[in-house]
């Protein structure tokens, strides 16, 4: 009840992190949208979930006031919510990005095509490519977190996806998740770098941890729009976040670690990122104990950053010391596809032989898509057509055996 009726106004008077410090809270008070708050500048934190509900509130009302919404506003209202009533609030908003291909839409649910392997072996790699597009994942992305990070490595592995991408004509994108630094390198060396990736998090010291700053960021996203690889869009950045990283850095300033993820979205916004996901459940039980805490987590973020106007995904996961299962990941991907998710993970079997964590497969992917009868990207969905990938009638269903264009791929494998 207190936190309900405090007013909106006050977050915009008392930072949680100091201003003079702290150049997060900067960027949430300097860049803070007064005519878009106007809407709502009369509200309480209660109110504001009642308007939130509201029949009236429509997915262009939410795209105006996003702007003057700040993160500790969202964090707050997500306090006093219902998962119910994050889902209902979070599929409301609409927030579209593009880059070769169209991420957002309605009715859509695009997919990170992760195949990490732990030596990264090329055909391992391959393999797994191979493997996701036969059955309709990687819209999002083709994302690899790299066994051994370093500039070379980058751009040996952004140039295989991009022959990939070019060779079958695929209408995504690739992302080496490496350091910024190490990627705004391999740009100087010229490397087909299609989105700059960086993990980032909700306070000045805590992106210091990272080794980043804004500064940094504003230099890779010119970097990446220097190349102009974009064919339908240029959103060129690719953020990760997760519940804890400010506080396992001791750089919270005494926040609780929901409020720390929302303000990292702050960040994600100045950039105009392609995709943002929370990875949810990777920190471990130290953070989020159990399956239902990694459910509410999971909701909490998606709906934060959605109000903020944000492409956000998940990374439906947990880790094996974790008191969860893939029953609760089946819950949350359901809960998140249900509301809107903007992507989720692809990754065989569901088990990161690299990073060593649960989460979801191309199959939990397809189930998703089933259920709530759900489309890959639209340009990616025309490719899975073409590819004979999926067929015409009935509508979406995968074809039997592999698409000729790929059987002299899958020769070559083995």
């Amino acid at each position: 009840m207190a936190l309900a009726e405090l007013p909106l106004r006050i977050f915009l008077n008392e930072t949680l992190a100091p201003y003079e410090t702290d150049e997060v809270t900067r960027l949430i008070i300097d860049e803070h949208d007064a005519a878009a708050f106007a809407t709502i500048s009369h509200l309480t934190v209660g109110d504001f979930r009642n308007w939130l509900l509201g029949d009236d509130v429509d997915s262009a009302t939410l795209s105006a006031v996003a702007p003057g919404i700040t993160p500790e506003m969202a964090a707050a209202v997500s306090k006093i919510m219902r998962n119910q009533d994050l889902i209902l609030v979070a599929k409301k908003c609409r927030v579209v990005t593009a880059f070769r291909n169209t991420i957002g839409l309605a009715g859509r649910l695009s997919t990170r095509l992760q195949p990490n392997h732990p030596t990264d072996d090329a055909t391992g790699i391959a393999a797994s490519l191979l493997d996701g597009l036969v059955y309709g994942s990687g819209d999002a992305v083709f994302g690899i977190n790299p066994a051994t990070d370093n500039v070379p490595q980058v751009v040996n592995l952004v140039t295989m996806m991009a022959d990939i991408i070019a060779r079958y004509e695929i209408p995504t994108q690739s992302c080496v998740l490496t350091h910024v630094t190490n990627t705004i390198a391999a740009i100087e060396r010229g490397a087909p770098v299609d989105l700059v990736f960086q993990s980032i998090a909700g306070t000045e010291a805590a992106n210091r941890s990272f080794g980043i700053d804004l500064a940094l960021l504003a230099e890779a996203r010119d970097a990446a729009l220097s190349l102009g690889r974009g064919t339908v869009g240029d959103n060129v950045m690719y953020f990760e976040t997760g519940q804890g990283s400010a506080l396992s850095a001791g750089a919270h300033h005494g926040m609780d670690q929901q409020t720390c993820e929302a303000r990292a979205y702050a960040v994600a916004r100045k950039f105009k990122p392609l995709l943002l996901n929370t990875v949810v459940g990777f920190i471990g039980p130290e953070y989020l104990y159990d399956g239902k805490q990694i459910i509410r987590a999971g909701l909490e973020d998606h709906f934060c950053a959605k109000l903020l106007g944000l492409p956000m995904g998940c990374d439906v996961c947990y880790t094996n010391h974790a008191e969860a299962d893939q029953n609760d990941m089946d819950n949350l991907l359901t809960l998140l596809a249900t509301a809107g998710c903007s992507f989720v993970m692809g990754i065989p079997g569901s088990d990161d032989i690299m990073l060593n964590y649960q989460t979801t497969s191309f199959h939990d992917a397809l189930y998703a898509r089933r259920v709530l009868g759900s489309r890959p990207a639209p340009e990616f969905e025309d490719w899975l057509h073409r590819m004979q990938i999926f067929s015409t009638e009935p509508q979406f269903r995968l074809n039997d055996g592999l698409p000729p264009t790929f059987r002299d791929a899958l020769r070559r494998l083995s």
